[in-house]
């Protein structure tokens, strides 16, 4: 059974999630408070933390970053702030991805289902394929249509970040600060340059990406 750690103080929404994931198989811990929460997770194993942000003792954002003191459980925050400056906080903080209020049913349990493949899989594979190219990490070599695609050391870098986690939102300033230093984490204008050439050379239509996405304002995800 996958133990899942459930953290709202809103007890109709607790008890719908309680009941929608205990019936798609999963066993279910809830908390209503960051203090219950950060107890429950030294408890209990876990598989992944749903987290609210708003909770009525401690921000989510602090529980956050107590929980990734002493866990690598996958984290959802689940959460009504809308504001993409919240987004990337709680991102930077150790959430390995963000779903606003109101949500889907449909889209949660989605988005559990690819957060539990990649910790429950290798990190990469040696040859990550799409319907467009094909990316060897273990030989820096990208093709595609059998064809090599000639890319700059900075190229691959910020393509070789997002193809080691797949379908994981990386924020602008985790991949400036893993390409180019901490220093230049404020650099967003560099991304959106380098980010438009591998579109250009990977993307049939540049137009409508298809595997290396923009989430406005946040940063980047890769679908395979």
């Amino acid at each position: 059974m996958t133990a899942v750690l459930v953290v709202d103080d809103d007890p109709h929404l607790l008890r719908a999630l309680r009941i929608t994931l205990q019936a798609h198989g999963y066993t279910v811990t809830t908390a209503v408070d960051g203090t219950s929460a950060l107890l429950a997770a030294t408890q209990n194993p876990l598989s992944l933390i749903i987290l609210d942000l708003g909770l009525p003792d401690i921000d989510g954002t602090r529980v956050l970053k107590e929980l990734r003191g002493f866990s690598s459980a996958p984290v959802l925050v689940l959460s009504a702030r809308h504001g993409s400056e919240d987004k990337v906080e709680a991102l930077d903080a150790g959430a390995d991805d963000y779903i606003t209020k109101p949500f889907g049913l449909d889209e949660l349990l989605a988005r559990l289902r690819a957060l539990l493949r990649r910790s429950v899989e290798p990190e990469h594979e040696a040859v990550v394929r799409t319907d467009a190219f094909t990316v060897d990490l273990a030989k820096h070599r990208v093709t595609r249509d059998g064809a090599d695609v000639r890319l700059t050391p900075t190229e691959w870098k910020i393509l070789e970040v997002l193809v080691r986690n797949p379908e994981k939102l990386i924020t602008q300033q985790q991949l400036l600060s893993r390409v180019w230093g901490p220093a230049y984490a404020k650099e967003t204008n560099y991304l959106r340059v380098y980010m438009a050439q591998l579109r250009r050379k990977l993307e049939p239509d540049t137009a409508s990406p298809r595997h290396l996405l923009t989430e406005a304002g946040i940063g980047y995800r890769f679908m395979p």
